[in-house]
């Protein structure tokens, strides 16, 4: 029996006496990518060349995949007597691609460049980091001509981590006024749906294909806030993999970007005491000791620290279980399960990330950098749209001039600038706009 989750969309030929399984060949696409590559230069919290120690987009990726491993392991172990759970789980080098390839759609700069770019094309489809990440990996990669990567149903499958299309979700009273000039916008009043683009709806119906109609009704629910409209809507449900990488990416980015933090001198012993002063409980509740691990946390010794964090991650994985009642009367294992971790322990890791949410991400200092990524992003789409056929390189010129009107030129231009890493970003910037930087001879 043909394993439609394996399948492709263009079927090519596999090499004489290629030995690899259909995940073993979407691993080696993915790492051997461009997109994948460019994530080193791409943030992750912290704007690269502050230090060579914490994480990019790249890094963080390895580790949500040796997480999001470590998670299948844990689940295939505890449940080693249920043939159906063991059928459904995913292998490693699937697990391990659908982790390395979540954020290889994140464009540079952040959540900065991503509500920027979501401004740019709100009259042309809008933007949004996890459905660039489809996009690439099914229509954008050179690795073949039209299809992308061209990777198996199940991956793609796994990184939708939003099954609804932008104009299903889109409210447009959910965004504010756009100022001029348009960079001085708030990031808060330009975020993005939880979404897919609309131009890769024919991709969306054909991961979906194996689905029986009533399964895909339920898969593709959707709900909107009470609040009047004035929120997005949000997809309701996720399938297997992606529960499982979601959880992955939960786990690393809270303790590590902590780790991160503390290293850094972000967050300080004082920092962390009081903000945990009248929550011991929540770590009581998964057997540590608060003042135990405060000693490790910001001990003098950084293999203290290690062991310290390797053990939060290790409980985290193990704490992870299977939910049946997303999706209960569906027919597909991969929809009618999803990974969750236990509530104790989900609570604990929320008031973690809690504090590197207020310390790092929401401090002045990143958010400064981020609305600088922000005003560049804008000027460059503005600059690059204004006169495409002059500024444009060849590449990008030549796929812009094989479209027609003015949304699908403009998504010609958003991923241009959405691969681009930090640094030619900025270099093209200041090409474009520094009297005194950039020369014919410059490669960006």
């Amino acid at each position: 029996m043909i394993d439609l989750w394996a399948a492709r969309r263009n079927v090519g030929e596999v090499r004489p006496r290629d030995v690899r399984s259909e995940w073993e060949r979407d691993y080696a696409r993915l790492i051997h990518s461009a997109a994948f590559r460019r994530l080193q230069s791409k943030t992750q919290v912290l704007g690269l060349g502050e230090s060579d120690f914490y994480r990019t987009r790249l890094t963080h990726s390895m580790e949500v995949a040796q997480i999001g491993v470590g998670i299948v392991r844990w689940l295939k172990f505890y449940h080693k007597n249920v043939p159906e759970i063991l059928d459904a789980l995913p292998n490693h080098s699937l697990m391990s691609s659908i982790c390395l390839a979540h954020d290889i759609g994140h464009p540079p700069f952040g959540h900065g460049g991503e509500v920027a770019l979501n401004a740019c094309m709100r009259n042309c489809g809008g933007f949004e980091g996890n459905g660039q990440t489809l996009r690439i990996l099914s229509r954008l990669d050179k690795y073949t001509h039209g299809y992308g990567l061209n990777p198996t149903r199940r991956l793609m499958l796994g990184v939708l981590k939003y099954p609804v299309s932008y104009q299903t979700a889109v409210v447009k009273e959910a965004y504010g006024l756009l100022p001029t000039p348009m960079w001085l916008f708030k990031a808060g009043e330009q975020q993005p749906p939880k979404c897919y683009m609309d131009s890769e709806q024919d991709v969306v119906d054909w991961i979906l294909e194996p689905l029986t109609v009533e399964d895909k009704r339920q898969f593709l629910d959707m709900r909107f806030s009470e609040d009047g409209r004035k929120s997005h809507g949000k997809p309701v449900h996720k399938a297997l993999d992606t529960s499982i990488m979601e959880l992955a990416d939960d786990i690393s980015y809270s303790v590590h970007d902590l780790e991160d933090a503390i290293s850094l001198g972000m967050i300080s012993e004082k920092d962390w005491r009081q903000h945990n002063a009248e929550k011991e409980h929540l770590f009581l509740a998964c057997d540590w000791k608060i003042d135990d691990l405060t000693e490790q946390l910001f001990a003098r010794e950084s293999y203290r620290r290690k062991q310290a964090l390797g053990d939060l991650v290790h409980k985290f994985i193990v704490s992870v279980e299977l939910d049946f009642s997303k999706i209960s009367g569906a027919s597909n294992a991969l929809i009618r399960m999803n990974a969750r971790m236990s509530e104790k322990y989900n609570e604990l890791l929320n008031h973690i990330f809690e504090l590197v949410r207020c310390k790092v991400i929401r401090s002045s200092n990143v958010q400064q950098l981020e609305f600088k990524g922000q005003k560049l992003i804008v000027e460059l789409f503005e600059a690059l749209k204004s006169d495409p056929e002059r500024l444009l390189p060849g590449s990008t010129l030549e796929r812009y001039k094989g479209v027609e009107g003015e949304m699908c030129q403009s998504r010609v231009i958003c991923d241009f600038i959405a691969g681009m890493t930090d640094e030619y970003a900025a270099r093209m910037y200041e090409k474009l706009f520094h009297p005194h930087k950039g020369s014919i001879f410059d490669r960006l």
